[in-house]
């Protein structure tokens, strides 16, 4: 006999089934343009850590990932050599990484990137992600407030995702994979003859809308205290579902600029061509900029410990035949060399992105200039989660500080320490820091701040990365 308490199965699959395919999207200020000109940055994520050798290894040396010399004096190794061109646009990082992910196992270090958060013990302890948080901020300006992509899609699973947002209770936001469904939800939604299609779509979302909220209504009155609580998170995306039906309303009648997409090839595919997909999501990210449908971007160029399509393009990318996982955990004499051209081959796609954001312009002058663009990974080798391998290009005009390879320390930090005033808390007093490495919340930080985001803090950081602008 059903009891007076007890759920109806098809009242609640009706209701979280429409929400788990909503996108999370930020409340949203009312839509104005941003006279002083766009402050932009984007996330490029690459797994299983990087080719690094011993530095005594001289051998191997010319494989290591962290280039040799340091400040403007730098000199690339083969891996990082096909970012020699752009040197004066980036500046590279080591000796960064999130206090609470060095003990992890490198692979589950990769939910926290862009988060820091706590994943630690049998409990799931994520935080926003640094371009959510941008998001929040900077999606005033925009159609969207954010693009989350991916080489796998959706969300993975805990230690194992395939996305690199999260939004502000932690979770993960699904990432979208397939250029081509990229293209039309985002690039053709304001197109001529698309307008009053879609208005009868959002029409329908806010009746269904209404209707679930309805329904929560019903069952608040019968429910438990713990039940209320998970129905008040199911309210609040029904809430988000709201913000993302009134933007788009907001957004309806304001057509997309005229813009040229023929150098976008639809048709390649990752499993077939690495190079050409990944090519073809980094021209995606490059046209959303120009045209200023977003100012905030990830990108997962493939998953951790072997996960996803992305483990087999060593093959394809460089004639390596292991997959990537494999190649980052081989031991015999070649192993530094063909994991090298792997992460060599990684570095010829992010400068090709690097490339075509400082070709490529709006009215303030080409798009490099006023974007941030991160890359890197969530450990050093495959399973250390120490010693990230970061860089950090664009951003000139916004006061980033280039043509530079830094490297922090312990004694960075106390350097740092003495120039705060008299009576503030030193940096990260806290926490204890292991070894020698700095927070790689500050550089997250840096990078927030230099958005224009009024952040005092994000994840364990309160203060900027020494060096970071000018």
């Amino acid at each position: 006999m059903k009891k007076s308490w007890q759920l109806d199965r098809r009242t609640f699959l009706r209701g979280s089934g429409v929400v788990c395919l909503a996108p999370y999207l930020e409340a949203m200020g009312p839509v104005r343009r941003d006279v002083e000109g766009p402050r932009r940055a984007a996330f490029v994520y690459f797994p299983n850590g990087c080719s690094l050798p011993n530095i005594g290894e001289e051998r191997h040396r010319p494989w290591r990932w962290f280039p040799d010399g340091e400040g403007s004096d730098y000199r690339f190794t083969k891996v990082l050599e096909p970012l020699e061109p752009h040197r004066d646009d980036l500046s590279i990082y080591g000796g960064l990484s999130h206090p609470m992910s060095r003990e992890l196992l490198g692979h589950l270090a990769g939910d926290s990137w862009l988060t820091g958060g706590d994943l630690r013990g049998g409990e799931y302890h994520n935080r926003v992600s640094v371009d959510q948080v941008a998001a929040a901020s900077l999606g005033q300006h925009t159609r969207y407030p954010s693009f989350t992509f991916s080489t796998d899609g959706g969300v993975g699973y805990k230690s194992r995702v395939s996305t690199l947002s999260f939004d502000r209770a932690g979770k993960p936001i699904p990432s979208e994979h397939e250029p081509r469904a990229i293209f039309e939800r985002s690039f053709a939604a304001g197109t001529a003859g698309m307008s009053e299609q879609r208005r009868e779509e959002l029409a329908r979302e806010r009746r269904v809308v209404d209707l679930m909220r309805e329904d929560a209504k019903d069952l608040e009155r019968v429910l438990g205290r713990s039940d209320r609580s998970k129905l008040e998170e199911f309210l609040e995306s029904i809430r988000d579902l709201e913000v993302r039906i009134e933007r788009a309303e907001r957004w309806i009648d304001t057509p997309i600029p005229e813009f040229d997409r023929s150098h976008l090839d639809f048709s390649i595919q990752a499993a077939v061509d690495p190079s050409g997909y990944l090519r073809t999501m980094f021209d995606l990210m490059v046209l959303g900029f120009q045209l200023d449908l977003t100012r905030v971007m990830t990108f997962m160029m493939a998953r951790e410990d072997g996960m996803g399509i992305g483990d087999r393009w060593p093959r394809l990318a460089v004639g390596v035949p292991r997959g990537h996982h494999t190649i980052s955990h081989d031991q015999h004499d070649g192993h530094w060399e063909q994991w090298g051209r792997y992460d060599r081959w990684y570095a010829e796609q992010f400068a090709y992105f690097v490339d075509r954001m400082k070709s490529t312009s709006d009215e303030h002058g080409p798009l490099l200039d006023r974007s941030m663009i991160l890359y890197g990974s969530c450990c050093s080798t495959t399973h250390n989660a120490r010693n990230y391998p970061l860089a950090v290009a664009g951003g000139r005009d916004l006061g980033v500080r280039l043509g530079e390879f830094h490297t922090y320390s312990r004694t960075e930090q106390l350097k740092a320490e003495r120039l705060q005033d008299d009576g503030v808390v030193p940096l990260h007093s806290d926490r204890k820091l292991r070894e020698d490495d700095l927070p790689f919340g500050d550089l997250l930080l840096s990078m927030l701040r230099t958005l224009g985001v009024d952040a005092e803090s994000f994840a364990d950081s309160r203060s900027e990365l020494p060096g970071f602008r000018r």
